[in-house]
């Protein structure tokens, strides 16, 4: 079988993935995008609330009120599980998250990420207009619900701090409530309505476009192990099943995975997961969920999805791949019932996937220090399907000799020593 070539390799098909290869694409070069699955979206990119979150201009950090960590360290919140067997694993990595957590440290990584935030939604109405796929964006925004008077009032405070950079937002009484989503049923203290965040229906299938698209254009997918990943006469060669592909530049996008390529090559990145799962149910009868909704202090979100009612859960801290234990979701159920009219769950079980975090919540993004041609994109946290495009613009305009749109200093990954 003969040796294939293009200028470069992405490794993994998720939305930061595609988002490189089609920026790289965009400017010129010849892109194979490589992923053990033969669909792209079928992990990360696959289960999460479908937001396009313009307005997350503060990124989740450690929190740093006393009873809210003994809470968490309690094991008895809603927004946040851990695994006792796995706590050693990961209990260092939580110290450092906790370090970065810093109100100064927390609001360096709000800035540097800030320009990301308001790229988002941009990148992907253009992405989505060419991908001809208008109806995987819905401009509805997003409701988080609050049940007490003192989440609604901390809400407030974070809403006037986040006016300040161009957030719009605004505060519904019950009343208010009831007018946008008559079919939600609970005591409410209020809750905080964001328009102007994009909502995909099917964030699975997005990704599945934006590959289409790359595919249209061009570009090459293939099915592969990039565990295969090695360095060869000044090029990079991976292993597929249509045989060996090289190039002269390779770009890490496996998302949670990354460490299998940058662990073997040296680097010690302090990559680790934040677990979560989604479920999808029927609506009862003809009730309808016209946005995404989280009811914040129960710690669930209920998403009309193309599928049915997506639940999505909190954060669940454990080793990327320990056996699923879907807890999060046993006790969301009956919470989620009583909020809105849900039926029958479509799935015979919980869908789980895993965040790639690194502990100032900011992805990796520029060029490996020791390896030339090997480029780093990984680490979205939350915001993989808001950020992929617009991380994949940043690092497409550093490898081609653009200026970059943000400054790229704090995303590289010598800032961890």
């Amino acid at each position: 079988m003969a040796e294939l070539k293009a200028d470069v390799l992405v490794l993994g098909a998720g939305m930061v993935g595609v988002g490189a290869a089609l920026h790289l694409q965009k400017r010129g070069r010849d892109v194979v995008l490589i992923d053990k699955h033969a669909l792209a979206g079928e992990e990360t990119s696959f289960g999460n609330g479908g937001l396009i979150e313009c307005a997350s201009v503060f990124p989740y950090m450690f929190p740093r009120d006393f009873s809210q960590i003994l809470r968490y360290a309690m094991n008895r919140s809603p927004q946040v599980r851990y695994s006792l067997s796995d706590l050693p694993a990961f209990l260092p990595w939580l110290v450092r998250y906790y370090l970065a957590s810093s109100p100064a440290r927390a609001l360096h990584s709000a800035m540097a990420e800030l320009p990301l935030i308001q790229r988002s939604l941009i990148e992907h109405e253009a992405l989505i207009s060419e991908a001809r796929v208008p109806e995987l964006l819905r401009r509805t925004g997003w409701i988080k619900l609050f049940r007490s008077e003192a989440t609604l009032a901390n809400a407030g405070r974070d809403l006037e701090r986040a006016k300040q950079y161009g957030v719009a937002s605004e505060i519904l009484d019950p009343k208010a409530i009831a007018a946008r989503e008559p079919n939600l049923t609970g005591d409410f203290a209020g809750a905080t309505y964001f328009p102007t965040p994009g909502f995909v229906p099917d964030p699975g299938g997005l990704a599945k476009a934006y590959a289409a698209l790359f595919g249209r254009k061009g570009g090459r997918f293939l099915v592969g192990d990039a565990r295969t990943l090695e360095a060869s006469g000044g090029r990079w060669r991976v292993a597929t099943l249509e045989g060996a592909v090289t190039a002269r530049e390779v770009v890490v996008a496996m998302g949670p995975w990354s460490d299998q390529i940058f662990g073997p090559l040296g680097y010690s990145i302090p990559l680790n997961v934040k677990r979560g799962y989604h479920l999808h149910l029927q609506p009862r009868g003809n009730a309808v969920l016209n946005h995404p909704v989280l009811d914040s202090d129960l710690g669930y979100l209920l998403a009309p999805m193309n599928r049915g009612i997506r639940m999505t859960t909190g954060v669940e801290f454990a080793r990327r791949d320990a056996p699923p234990t879907p807890l999060q979701v046993l006790r969301a159920l009956p919470r989620a019932h009583a909020l809105f009219p849900l039926g029958d769950p479509i799935e015979a079980k919980p869908w789980m996937g895993a965040r790639p975090c690194l502990p100032d919540m900011l992805p990796v993004i520029g060029k490996a220090p020791r390896h030339a041609g090997l480029w780093f994109d990984f680490g979205h946290q939350h915001h993989g399907l808001t950020l992929g495009p617009a991380t994949g613009r940043l690092l497409a305009e550093m490898m081609t000799g653009e200026v970059p749109f943000a400054d790229i200093r704090p995303f590289a990954v010598e800032r961890f020593g």
